[in-house]
């Protein structure tokens, strides 16, 4: 009888443990992680891999341009539990209350951030309380190698950003196709770099010289657009754009996986680049601000940091990941450039409102060619 009910006992006793186990894979499967970011930027067995450990269902929604995001942010209803923000945006984002504090205690994987990255993102968010960086890189210069050669002769070197901002080596390269970022905030430093000012200068006379030289290059361009250079490099439809280091790499890439014979490469220029960083806030709004820091963590394991790497050509800011990436990534300059270029890398602050409308005002003039 004892026997009879030990056995019944350990019998409900495996049926409670196994619906509890059910319930509790139910439970976890009914989670749900809704992430906003750029297109193409997240390997996808990461994505898989995070809802296998997990139970929690990844949404991923992409955006093209980061004022979709602002708009979204300030409306208040994001929708959205993690949003991937370039740090320019973050000094006018932070004093309004628009994320939530990170609680670096739920994402022990902090230990992984690189300190470099960290003091250099620690210039847009203080203390870094509300923002973790995914990815950074830089805005530099793309090229058919193959197409300039043929235009500016077998010994051509693209290592200034004299290839873009002097007509005169521009027109050489009009006829087959340049493209620059549909963006001031990419443009405008890059102009005043060229021209020796500093680059975050938002004094009106030097914005007004920035602008003037933006328009002078106006009749070379065929396209100002933020991501549609990716595949007009790699099908061999432009041989020169001005985009994110890792957009160009990817052009490469895509080029070299269609056998294609495009040849593409990537140049900071010496003067020095933009140096910009994507990083992961929580929305104020955030439904579900636990799974966000959970896939915070998961992504800054370093084998996870290193995966999302490899698959974009990005950099990132894990420090322990280095040894885990791919040669082609850790030992391209153009992803991890060397000290002396890191050095040469500028940052920059918002437009305050004044400099912003002259700046956007200038840009229609250069755009519009008028």
């Amino acid at each position: 009888m004892m026997a009879g009910r030990w056995f019944k006992g350990i019998v409900s006793g495996l049926a409670l443990g196994l619906s509890l186990a059910v319930a509790g894979q139910a439970a976890a499967q009914g989670k749900e992680l809704r992430i906003y970011n750029w297109s193409d930027y997240v390997d996808p067995e990461v994505l898989d891999a995070f809802k296998k450990e997990t139970g929690i269902t990844v949404v991923y929604d992409t955006f093209d341009q980061m004022e979709t995001v602002e708009t979204k942010l300030l409306a208040g209803k994001t929708g959205y539990d993690l949003i991937v923000v370039t740090a320019s945006f973050l000094p006018r984002h932070i004093p309004l209350g628009l994320y939530a504090p990170i609680d670096s205690a739920k994402v022990p994987n902090l230990k992984n951030a690189w300190p470099e990255i960290q003091g250099r993102l620690a210039k847009y968010d203080p203390g870094n309380k509300h923002a973790v960086n995914y990815m950074w890189g830089t805005t530099g210069i793309g090229y058919n190698g193959a197409k300039i050669r043929e235009r500016l002769g077998p010994d051509a070197v693209i290592d200034s950003w004299k290839i873009l901002f002097d007509p005169d080596q521009l027109k050489k390269l009009s006829n087959c196709g340049v493209h620059v970022l549909d963006a001031v905030e990419e443009m405008f430093p890059a102009a005043l770099r060229y021209l020796g000012l500093n680059p975050d200068s938002k004094a009106e006379a030097d914005l007004n010289k920035a602008g003037e030289l933006l328009r002078k290059i106006r009749p070379h361009i065929q396209k100002f657009h933020s991501s549609e250079y990716i595949n007009a490099l790699a099908n061999g439809d432009i041989c020169l754009a001005v985009g994110y280091s890792g957009d160009i790499l990817q052009a490469k890439k895509r080029a070299e996986e269609a056998k294609n014979k495009v040849e593409i490469a990537y140049s900071i220029p010496k003067e020095g680049a933009l140096m910009w960083f994507d990083s992961f806030v929580i929305p104020k709004d955030a439904a579900n601000p636990e799974a966000a820091l959970a896939f915070i963590d998961f992504v800054n394991r370093p084998a996870m940091a290193a995966k999302n790497s490899d698959f974009i050509q990005y950099a990132n800011g894990n420090i322990a990941s280095k040894p885990l990436l791919s040669a082609a990534v850790r030992d391209n300059p153009g992803i991890y450039p060397p000290d002396a270029v890191m050095a040469r890398l500028y940052t920059i602050t918002p437009y305050d409102q004044k400099a912003q409308r002259l700046v956007n005002r200038l840009w229609t003039r250069v755009k519009t060619g008028k």
